[in-house]
């Protein structure tokens, strides 16, 4: 009979800490395929396949397209790629970024759950914001067991208490404890197959690279009056349960919080840039009066002149504006 041997985790702020614990507990019989994701950033190359290797007993490296699984082997996500798992083979995709990264943890949590959830196991570790939660949510209705970092225990709590809230997951444990608790899941029957929703089957191949559809997107979700912060693209809603997610038919994806943030960011630039535009347009009147003035033109440089002085006061209440809004934001919690 199959075991659970598809053991898929992610993590982002705080996770190399996380895994290399879990890489230096887990057993060098372990009779399941390692996958991992972390929020690595593409400009600088990364280490963590050396770190983890010499952490402990399983070797790790930076994943393959179209390569085998093997037991006893970590695979790991490349910057710059989401990480999928198609039965036993592994897949790169290079669709578009889900919570503003590329890899992110949720493409590889559902197409686990699109392809063997019955033999997957889904971890979230420590980080920030959301990224994990729909994946894992996905994951539990295919009939895959789910584990989450304890948030008291975690570095940064923020993402495993946004998938305890969301999944009910089937254990939330310490860190300290998770290496003994993944050596007896993985270790235990395969769980009996469940249907997966098409729309799984979508987005998993979005994340691999495929064109998104409208007619797909009208088909999971229903149009939101929001805007892809990425493309500008119409925004479909997208309920799980207690995860309310976004996603544009170009294949951008966003939870309801990190959605925030990115609007917040596009309300910023969009400000700074009108800021700059107002100031522009000083300079240029300014400019425009002192050859009017320098002309003996002066009734044109009086106009000239309460121009400027009515751009510069619209310039001072665009500034008293962003000094308002990032004073609101400094005295907003932190979720």
């Amino acid at each position: 009979m199959a075991n659970r041997d598809v053991l898929a985790i992610g993590a982002s702020a705080g996770g190399f800490e996380a895994l290399r614990f879990l890489a230096a507990g887990l057993p060098q019989d372990l009779p399941a395929s390692v996958l991992m994701v972390i929020h690595l950033p593409s400009q600088f190359p990364s280490e963590l396949d050396s770190i983890l290797t010499n952490s402990g007993h399983l070797p790790a490296r930076f994943a393959r397209d179209g390569e085998k699984l093997e037991h006893s082997r970590i695979y790991l996500a490349p910057a710059g790629s989401h990480l999928l798992v198609d039965g036993n083979v592994l897949h790169l995709g290079h669709g578009p970024q889900e919570n503003n990264t590329r890899p992110a943890i949720d493409p590889l949590l559902r197409s686990a759950a699109l392809c063997c959830a019955p033999r997957a196991i889904g971890v979230i570790l420590t980080g920030t914001l959301g990224d994990g939660a729909s994946g894992l949510w996905a994951l539990k209705q295919a009939g895959g067991v789910t584990v989450v970092h304890d948030p008291a225990d975690a570095a940064y709590p923020e993402m495993p208490s946004s998938a305890l809230r969301r999944v009910k997951p089937d254990h939330v444990v310490s860190l300290r404890a998770m290496p003994a608790l993944l050596n007896e899941l993985v270790r235990e029957p395969a769980g009996p197959p469940r249907p997966v929703p098409a729309e799984m089957k979508y987005e998993v191949m979005v994340a691999r690279g495929d064109p998104g559809s409208m007619q797909e997107m009208d088909r999971i979700g229903r149009r939101s009056v929001l805007t892809c912060p990425e493309c500008n693209g119409t925004m479909w809603e997208i309920n799980e349960g207690d995860l309310v997610r976004y996603r544009c038919h170009i294949g951008h994806a966003y939870t309801a919080e990190v959605m925030s943030l990115a609007l917040d960011e596009n309300l910023r630039r969009a400000l700074a840039s009108g800021l700059r535009a107002i100031e522009e347009r000083i300079a240029l009147v300014r400019r425009l009066e002192k050859q009017a003035s320098e002309a003996g033109r002066e009734q044109l440089a009086e106009r000239w002149e309460r121009k400027a002085q009515e751009f510069e006061d619209e310039q001072m209440l665009l500034r008293d504006t962003i000094r308002r809004i990032d004073k609101i934001a400094a005295r907003a919690p932190q979720t």
